[in-house]
């Protein structure tokens, strides 16, 4: 069925598609209409899961850790300042092997204050071992999911997963959606049966205090991102064959002879698309690399995407200060002989036209040296 809707209402119905059973939350913008939906549906009767609203994120993600220890599909949203008040429970929830989804509505952190979106907040819980996928549009967000729902489930993984979405520039911006049957999707993700949970007639412990061990079980969880690299591609097939959409570990537009690659997440990988096709009308072997699956990293997939491109540009909508861009040391580490150069654009969602994005490939093309630069 097609409808027009924004991605906060996207990602609802991804969730209720999913059967969620529990949704801890706290509002905050921009993903507070996701929150406003779910409160809505359920008060309505249209879903019949357990809503409950929270004292702060903090609780939102101490919550959910316990809903899914007791077997409940769970989901939440949040954004920027929420997530980093997360941060403390994000790697108790992929310790305890917590298969939980939640949705990030990407916005800068402050300060200073923005509502706007960059990709900071989403980028700084990398290495928490958390399963991360980028969306690039609302049906990108609706669809990924229940796909991170049947990849989180996966025995072999048994990972949280967080989709990425774009402040303003997804939440409340209306496309076209496909939505998927609920009848299909019940059969593509059936119910969750976790083998290891809490149980009142059965006593067990999660998360139990460990010295020697310890490194075994974080052992576990890098096993386990690595194990997800193949159910996601597999998980994706059934998808596509399911719903005629198909999705990859990243997306690859001009790649084939291009002599400049551009790496890039996110919705404005859109205008990213759009300056690299106008270069092409000018002569220019331009190519796309959009990242779709940031955890587990596909550092092979990426490494044979670029192994054609004598200059490579990393376009991080992110900043670690003292660092700089988020994704350009790890792309850089998938290339060999390329010269990678890096521009850091869109902070705060500064607006960046497409005749900005096209200067800035123009630049790469011409690059004799590696170079890192801010468009502010």
């Amino acid at each position: 069925m097609i409808d027009i809707m924004d991605g906060n209402m996207a990602v609802s119905h991804g969730a209720m598609l999913s059967r969620v059973q529990c949704m801890p939350c706290f509002p905050i913008t921009p993903a507070t209409e996701i929150i406003e939906t779910m409160a809505e549906w359920s008060r309505s009767g249209k879903w019949n899961g357990q809503y409950r609203l929270m004292e702060s994120e903090h609780a939102v993600m101490a919550a959910a850790i316990a809903s899914e220890m007791v077997g409940a599909r769970t989901f939440t949203a949040t954004s920027s300042q929420g997530l980093e008040l997360m941060h403390e429970l994000l790697p108790i929830a992929s310790g305890t092997r917590s298969p939980l989804v939640m949705a990030n509505v990407c916005r800068g952190i402050s300060a200073p204050i923005t509502l706007w979106g960059d990709h900071t907040d989403f980028l700084s819980t990398r290495d928490f071992g958390w399963l991360m996928f980028s969306c690039a549009t609302n049906q990108e967000v609706i669809d990924t999911v229940p796909i991170a729902y049947k990849v989180s489930e996966d025995s072999d993984v048994l990972l949280p997963s967080m989709l990425a979405m774009d402040g303003f520039v997804h939440s409340y911006t209306r496309s076209e959606v496909d939505m998927p049957a609920q009848a299909e999707v019940d059969r593509f993700l059936p119910r969750l049966r976790l083998k290891t949970c809490i149980d009142v007639d059965n006593p067990a412990s999660l998360g139990i205090p460990a010295a020697d061990e310890y490194s075994y079980f974080r052992v576990q969880v890098h096993k386990a991102q690595l194990n997800a690299l193949d159910a996601i591609e597999r998980v994706q097939g059934e998808w596509e064959r399911r719903f005629g959409r198909r999705y990859g570990l990243a997306e690859k537009s001009h790649m084939d002879d291009a002599d400049v690659a551009v790496v890039a997440m996110g919705a404005n990988c859109a205008n990213i698309r759009s300056a690299v096709e106008e270069l092409r009308k000018r002569g220019k072997k331009a190519g796309l690399l959009r990242l779709r699956l940031i955890r587990p990293w596909p550092l092979d997939y990426i490494r044979r995407a670029l192994s054609g491109a004598s200059k490579v540009l990393v376009i991080d909508q992110d900043l670690a200060p003292g660092r700089g861009g988020m994704l350009y040391p790890e792309v850089r580490a998938a290339t060999d002989g390329a010269v990678v150069s890096n521009f850091i654009a869109g902070l705060g969602g500064k607006p960046v036209r497409q005749s900005e994005y096209a200067a800035m490939i123009s630049d790469a093309l011409r690059a004799r040296e590696p170079f890192r630069r801010f468009l502010i």
